[in-house]
């Protein structure tokens, strides 16, 4: 019989994280899901959810992997969904804004992948999927901090993935644009939401970059832009 695979979601309080833990459960995956605030779970998988955990810091990290071999003896996968966008022109941005956006989105990111490389190099194997952004390829007005700090997550991604692939370890990420929240309606009234990303579909290409049916895709960054 087999058994059925981990995957630890940090940001998992958030739309996306909420779609990503829907997805995955769904797909028979054990959860352990991690997020500043409680993350809400009522899927019938087996998953355990973890409040107050700040992946800005490394011992937080460390602890969400221990946390993870206590309640399930594994962890296969990793989606690091954790982050944060400010849009900010740069005549009245300040460091402040780049440092918390850093922090957020690359910060969280690296502590939750060098806690879990250890256990996925021994094991050689693992798959990681980060949470870029389309900005990472150019930003645009008002996005310099986050653009920078998602192509930081893009440019992680492709380290770890040739500097662990001869170990079976492999890392994605996927680059959306605009994702349909109620918070992104709320900003922008005059847009129209069905040319934005879903988390549900999202999530989609997230569970697909997890399996064994993209083996072979590493170190990839994945557009999902939907019509924007």
């Amino acid at each position: 019989m087999s058994i059925s695979p981990v995957a630890i979601i940090t940001g998992a309080a958030g739309n996306l994280g909420q779609a990503v833990a829907a997805h995955l459960g769904g797909l028979g995956y054990r959860l352990l899901l991690i997020d500043l605030h409680q993350p809400p779970w009522e899927g019938e998988s087996d998953a355990v959810s973890i409040g107050n955990v700040d992946l800005t810091q490394p011992e937080h990290a460390q602890e969400v992997v221990n946390q993870a071999w206590e309640y399930f003896g594994q962890i296969d996968a990793v989606v690091n969904i954790a982050g944060g966008f400010v849009w900010e022109r740069q005549v009245e941005s300040s460091l402040d804004t780049w440092n918390s956006q850093y922090a957020m989105n690359v910060q969280t990111a690296v502590n939750m992948c060098q806690a879990v490389l250890p256990q996925f190099q021994d094991q050689r194997g693992g798959a990681i999927v980060n949470i870029g952004a389309a900005a990472a390829g150019k930003a645009a007005e008002g996005m310099g901090a986050y653009a920078a700090a998602k192509s930081a997550v893009l440019r992680l991604t492709e380290a770890l993935a040739v500097e662990n692939k001869h170990l079976g370890i492999r890392a994605n990420a996927v680059l959306p644009s605009v994702l349909d929240t109620p918070a992104n309606r709320e900003s922008m009234p005059d847009a129209d939401p069905s040319d934005w990303v879903s988390p549900d579909s999202l999530a989609g290409v997230i569970a697909f970059l997890l399996s064994d049916a993209a083996r072979d895709i590493n170190g990839a960054g994945i557009p999902v832009t939907g019509r924007v």
